[in-house]
């Protein structure tokens, strides 16, 4: 009895011992991809900044892409409780824009991620579109999250500044998401601004040039 209870004490102190090691490696794990994540975006938005980054331009259609975009996020915003809603235009099947398509989609993809970031359980994210005139589309990303103070709303697009220092260390990231997006707009010459009201909604507006058929 006594040797089996020895065997029993060592079997689980090895138990424990492995999903200690486990919890450390995973954790490792983590910290080493978001060393990778912020190395790679601390290169990009430098070559921006230095104006060697090129911008290759494409005719896609922007519906695909923002579909790809929600289809790659639904997980994420199923787990946060937060509905991802796309809204089409309704006079056309296919949108033709004429920009990057890689960095259209990073640009979609981290303020989408931004917004769940912020979001509320239970609440919504949309996307919506406007036609300017022949050569603009406008593109809304609008949530009912915890919103912005006003104090806070210029500074958005600077490099590792964060309005929730301590949900945002909980979150991770390398704080250059939207710097990020800022200078990819930027280089395509187009517009992007935020309007938000504390505890309430968020708008993120931003133009992209049009391609019609």
């Amino acid at each position: 009895a006594y040797e089996i209870g020895v065997r029993l004490v060592g079997s689980e102190m090895c138990i424990r011992d492995r999903k200690l090691r486990d919890e450390y490696l995973k954790k490792a794990v983590q910290g080493v991809d978001r060393l990778n994540e912020i190395v790679t975006d601390l290169d990009l938005i430098t070559k921006f900044e230095a104006g060697i980054t090129s911008i290759e331009k494409e005719r896609f259609d922007l519906y695909a892409l923002i579909e790809e975009v929600i289809e790659l996020l639904e997980i994420r915003s199923t787990n946060q409780k937060i509905k991802l809603v796309f809204e089409r235009l309704v006079s056309q099947d296919i949108l033709w824009v004429r920009a990057d398509r890689k960095r259209i989609s990073q640009v979609i993809t981290n303020l989408l991620v931004n917004s769940l970031k912020y979001g509320i359980e239970g609440g919504t994210t949309e996307i919506t579109l406007a036609v300017l005139s022949k050569e603009k589309i406008l593109v809304r990303i609008i949530d009912n999250g915890v919103g912005i103070e006003e104090e806070h709303v210029p500074r958005l697009f600077e490099r590792f500044y964060r309005v929730d220092k301590a949900r945002n260390r909980d979150e991770g990231g390398s704080g250059l998401g939207l710097a990020i997006v800022k200078h990819i707009i930027e280089a395509h010459q187009e517009k992007i601004y935020v309007q938000s009201t504390y505890g309430a909604v968020s708008y993120t507006h931003l133009t992209l040039p049009t391609k019609r058929i």
